[in-house]
Parts: C-alpha cells; sequence; structure tokens
C-alpha cells in the first residue's frame, strides 16, 4: 500500500470492474477535498475464483459468491477499506462483520442483444445458438423462442464479443450498464425491454461494502449513496431472498420507481432454465415500504412455484 493512500478499494481486474472502481474513487474525490489528492484513493485488484475459472458455468462452481469471496476476504483481513461491487454478483447474506455501506446511482438495467443474424431476439433463425452463461438469460431466450439453442459463453465483454464474431455462436447478451460504463453501447444491436427480458436482482447498480465497524470509512462513503437506487436494490434483494435465489435459480426482478419517488412498481420472475416453467409477480406500493414489497412478491412466486419446483431446481 501506498504510505499516502487514506483509503483502499478492493475490486476485481475486469476493464468493468476498474472502470466502477474508478468512478468510486472520482466519485469519492468529489465528496472529501483530502480523497481527490493523487494517490490518496488506492485500488487494489484481486483475483477472485470467478475470475480464474472460466471454463464452466457460475452454476457448476458453485455460484455468484466467486466473485467476491477473495475480495470480502481481504476487507475482513484489513488488506482493503471497502470493495466495490457489480451488485448482481453479491450474494443474498453478507459474512458476518460486513455490509453494504452505499450504492452509486443505477445505470440502465436492461440486458443488451448482439448479434450479426438478426435485429433482435424475434427475428434469429429457427435454430440460431445464443450463447450466454446465465440461467436467467437462457430460460427467458427459451421461453420467448423455443426454437433457439442456448449455448454456455462466459468471460468479460471483450471475450464475448469476440467469441461471438468467431462463431462460437450467433447472438449473446451483456448488461447495458457494463457497455454504457466501458463505452460501448454504440456495439449494441439493440438493447431488450423489461417485458422482454427482465433484468438480474440489481443489474447496473454498484455497491460499496465495509466492515461494519469501520464507522470513519462507513461515514465516507455515505456521501455516495444514491437513495432511489438503494430503495429499488432493496426491493429486488429481498424478494431474491425469500426465494433462496442462487446462480442455480433463474430469477430476474426490477424494482423501478415513478418521477416523484413515492410509488415503486416491482416485477419479478422465477422460471425453469429450460424456460418450460415460469411464475410472475408484481407489486405495486409506497417507496417506504420497498422490503416489505419484495418480500410478498418472493412469497408469492415461491409458493405459485410450489416445492417441487424448487426441488427440481437443486437437483439440476
Amino acid at each position: 500500500m501506498s504510505t499516502a493512500a487514506l483509503l483502499r478499494l478492493g475490486t476485481r481486474g475486469s476493464p468493468l470492474a476498474l472502470a466502477q472502481a474508478h468512478e468510486v474513487r472520482r466519485r469519492l474525490g468529489d465528496a472529501h477535498p483530502d480523497l481527490a489528492v493523487e494517490g490518496a484513493v488506492e485500488i487494489v485488484v484481486i483475483k477472485t475464483s470467478g475470475d480464474k475459472i472460466q471454463d464452466r458455468t457460475l452454476a457448476e462452481i458453485g455460484g455468484k459468491g466467486l466473485f467476491t469471496k477473495e475480495i470480502e476476504e481481504a476487507l475482513l483481513d484489513g488488506a482493503i477499506d471497502a470493495a466495490v461491487h457489480s451488485m448482481k454478483d453479491v450474494p443474498t447474506w453478507l459474512p458476518e462483520g460486513l455490509a453494504i455501506t452505499a450504492i452509486l446511482p443505477r445505470e440502465d438495467p436492461r440486458d443488451a442483444f448482439f448479434s450479426n443474424r438478426g435485429a433482435g431476439l424475434a427475428e434469429l433463425p429457427a435454430g440460431a445458438v445464443v450463447g450466454t452463461a446465465s440461467l436467467r438469460r437462457q430460460a427467458q431466450v427459451l421461453m420467448a423462442r423455443p426454437d433457439l439453442t442456448v449455448v454456455p459463453l462466459r468471460g468479460n465483454v471483450g471475450t464475448r464479443l469476440r467469441k461471438l464474431a468467431e462463431g462460437e455462436a450467433d447472438a449473446t447478451l451483456l448488461a447495458m450498464a457494463g457497455l454504457n460504463r466501458l463505452g460501448e453501447a454504440a456495439r449494441v444491436t439493440a438493447p431488450l425491454e423489461p417485458e422482454e427480458m427482465l433484468p438480474a436482482v440489481a443489474q447496473g447498480a454498484v455497491g460499496l461494502e465495509t466492515r461494519t465497524d469501520d464507522e470513519k470509512t462507513a461515514a465516507r462513503l455515505a456521501a455516495l449513496d444514491h437513495a432511489d437506487t438503494a430503495t429499488r436494490v432493496a426491493a429486488e434483494r429481498a424478494c431474491l431472498e425469500v426465494l433462496d435465489g442462487s446462480c442455480r435459480t433463474p430469477i430476474a426482478a426490477l424494482a423501478e420507481l415513478d418521477p416523484s419517488g413515492g410509488e415503486l412498481w416491482l416485477r419479478a420472475l422465477v422460471a425453469m432454465p429450460d424456460g418450460t416453467r415460469a411464475q410472475r409477480a408484481e407489486r405495486r406500493g409506497a417507496a417506504g415500504d420497498a422490503d416489505a414489497l419484495g418480500r410478498d412478491a418472493g412469497a408469492e412466486l415461491r409458493a405459485a412455484a410450489g416445492p417441487a419446483f424448487f426441488a427440481a431446481l437443486a437437483e439440476i
């Protein structure tokens, strides 16, 4: 660590993760003059298990916690002061002693469609191959187009677009938020509206995690917290918690606030990976009831799907 560093941010080393960490550093400098000095905020790159293992899907290797585990260990050990996460990668339950202290303003939560064979899912020819490692995306692709074939495709934005160009798939899906943050949005064939592809829980949101006993860092980061985004993410993650979601469970959720910020609209879905069964739920209510609305929607989905549905998912 540089002796001048006042705050150390832990992050994955992908181009997107680094872009997010640099955004956090910029925002910290804007909020706190002492952190605007060069070297005051150090970005510490930590390689996670999810980054090291690229030949299998997340469901096969243990779930999305593999993108946060090593960073959280460094945080608990005191090697870093705060962790920068894509909130969609953060497991439902955090390790004891850690908490999400702030969430940045949310980027576009939609999914992006890439293909040279059609302007959208509906335009792909029968039998076309869609590459994605996300069971959520796979399920919704097959719900809309059971005549398509879905194959695993992992890697960062550049890797997946290269694989698409090399013919490993006819189409792929990525998050609009990441493409916007990397300045790559112009390459998108078309964004997919939530009615066609409901996003992952907390997609587009960046969260900052700290130790619960580190009040000084938490106070510094509090200036970066975006209340509307935090409310939306709270509703979506509450729904996920009730569903006990993991990377083996295709779950999607999107909470939106009306322009006044007073009313929240939550849409959620749980599906079988092959798209043959799905349950949907919606809730509208006061933004202040975000957690309760999310839990209520999750309870409806769990009851509608039934125990056999989740037992079957656990065996996949």
